[in-house]
């Protein structure tokens, strides 16, 4: 920190570099551009950034890793004393394939599995079920029962491995698999590590995959708070994603904005469902995107990690420092792929893993360079791998903790957006919260307007995407494909049918009974749910009894 006579001595010779050696290079060959933006365009770039741009309190703003408030990261080693965990994302076809696909990645190296579902199981949906036509294993892999369950880890030790599952509306049927199977393998509860998603919220601001209206939904959520609470203490009750609503467009201050709005929501529905604070949020984690511009990216994650210490220490109170530490999970950015020249994408994914190592993740997938054409195959999801190994080994990003601290750019750039997001938290409670700024489309409007005005951009040629607008090509892209059969659609509806011929009908309609009964009270759902999956009870056979008494969602629905 400089004092006020250090700070106008910096600005007077920066006037002074301006005006002798800036001027005359100016005058004589310009810039490449009359005005220079972050990726998102959310904010100016400078052409220099001095200690006048980033005027920062070391301990406030800074301070150290593992202590408040975290902008340096959640932990006094980081990458020094562990790796992020490499989780890269599978799940297609049937369950057999799928775990075809985790023994591949953990012989490969991998450290950590992320579970994908097709449609219909993220719907709620068995694979039989007419809405599931055409789509099953298309977009992960089918998990009608726990049967498929017990395929997709068949010779992998749940106490050994850390599994995120990408699953939301239906989050406490698969969770309640992941419980049963464990117990079926004689892990203990209490050793079971992972992630599941669960993030209604951003279901309804930018994926759609929503079954439930917001009440019975955040009670499902609630509910896995309080039993991961007492039975699985290692496992991420929830991934709070901005991934997803970056995806759809937002600029990465909107990106923080309303997934710490999200996670605002879900505690306070804890809160008020009478559950302590620190007894659930050190289980809370999130799922942030990573896209091309690696300084923005790295301000984002510093600014995300502070505001959420000061959001729960001076909103909700917390005391154990676990509550607030943000940890979260990075994927690199599916949408910043491109079907033209797709070998470019493994450049843009290293750089986007770069972002998010320096930026302190404790999670990565990295994408496969074919994925904007199909799911990746064997080949792509090794490099994708050996992407983020030959970042941890060879790099030397992982060797020291927050690399660019004291970059004035990095430095002023996470001011600015922390800022930015702290403004739109602002908007969002004069809006009466995230629930009502999303039921009222606010939200999803605001991101909406961003990506409409991006894809301007691309195709008035103001934003260069390599080998699309600028530096093409003629050639037709060849790469092999990867596909899921209509047979293997209807080998799984087989292998459903044929589990249901085979288990105790009894005990499946009275634990459905049980559920039924609960729905409609204030009884925790998911030792019911466990019931019933271990009767082999199906994720559309529960989903339809919660959906009977719960209703399902329609956009604008009070």
């Amino acid at each position: 920190m400089f004092d006020p006579d250090e700070l106008e001595e910096i600005r007077e010779a920066k006037a002074e570099w301006e005006d002798e050696t800036l001027g005359p290079t100016l005058d004589r060959f310009g810039e490449r551009k009359d005005e220079f933006t972050t990726d998102t365009g959310g904010n100016v770039v400078e052409r220099l950034y001095t200690p006048d741009d980033a005027d920062v309190d070391y301990d406030e703003d800074v301070g150290f890793p593992g202590e408040k408030p975290y902008t340096r990261g959640v932990y006094p080693t980081m990458h020094r004393g562990r790796l992020w965990t490499m989780r890269q994302y599978a799940g297609f076809g049937t369950a057999a394939e799928t775990n075809e696909r985790f023994r591949y990645l953990i012989d490969n190296g991998s450290s950590g599995l992320s579970l994908a579902f097709d449609l219909p199981t993220q719907m709620g949906y068995d694979s039989d079920a007419m809405m599931a036509a055409g789509e099953v294993g298309k977009s992960g892999v089918a998990i009608d029962s726990l049967d498929d369950m017990e395929t997709v880890f068949d010779g992998i030790d749940l106490g050994d491995v850390s599994t995120s599952m990408t699953i939301n509306a239906p989050a406490a049927v698969l969770l309640a698999m992941y419980v049963a199977l464990g117990d079926k393998q004689g892990v203990p509860r209490e050793e079971l590590r992972g992630t599941i998603q669960n993030d209604i919220m951003k279901e309804y601001i930018a994926r759609n995959l929503y079954i439930f209206p917001p009440e019975p939904s955040m009670r499902l959520i609630t509910d896995i708070f309080e039993f991961c609470a007492a039975e699985t203490p290692k496992f991420n009750t929830i991934s709070i994603s901005g991934y997803h609503i970056r995806e759809a467009g937002s600029t990465a201050a909107q990106e923080v904005a309303f997934t710490l709005g999200n996670g605002i929501q879900y505690v306070q529905a804890a809160v008020d469902a009478g559950l302590d604070v620190d007894d659930f949020a050190p289980q809370l984690s999130f799922f942030f995107n990573a896209h091309n511009n690696i300084l923005e990216e790295v301000a984002k994650f510093r600014a995300a990690r502070r505001m959420w210490a000061k959001i729960m220490e001076e909103r909700f109170d917390a005391e154990n420092p676990k509550s607030m530490q943000l940890k979260f999970h990075t994927q690199t950015g599916g949408s910043t792929l491109t079907a033209q020249q797709v070998e470019n994408n493994v450049v843009r994914v290293a750089y986007q893993a770069l972002a998010a190592v320096l930026g302190g993740t404790q999670s990565l997938h990295t994408n496969g360079k074919d994925e904007a054409l199909s799911l990746p195959t064997e080949k792509s999801v090794r490099t994708a791998l050996r992407t983020q190994q030959i970042l941890a080994h060879e790099s030397g990003a992982a060797d020291t903790i927050d690399p660019l601290a004291g970059s004035y750019y990095v430095e002023a750039l996470t001011d600015d957006i922390e800022d930015e997001a702290f403004d739109l938290l602002d908007e969002v409670d004069d809006r009466g919260g995230m629930l009502d700024a999303v039921k009222n489309q606010w939200v999803q409007r605001e991101i909406q307007d961003v990506a409409y005005e991006r894809q301007r951009e691309i195709e008035e040629g103001e934003r260069v995407i390599v080998g699309v607008n600028e530096y093409q090509v003629d050639e037709e892209p060849t790469v092999e494909v990867q596909e899921v059969s209509e047979e293997e659609e209807r080998k799984q509806a087989e292998s459903l049918e044929a589990r249901k011929d085979d288990r105790d009908e009894e005990a499946v309609e009275a634990a459905l009974a049980d559920i039924r009964a609960a729905a409609n009270g204030d009884e925790n759902l998911l030792p019911l749910i466990v019931t019933a999956v271990k009767a082999y009870a199906t994720v559309g056979e529960i989903c339809g009894v919660l959906r009977e008494e719960f209703g399902e969602y329609e956009p604008g629905m009070a």
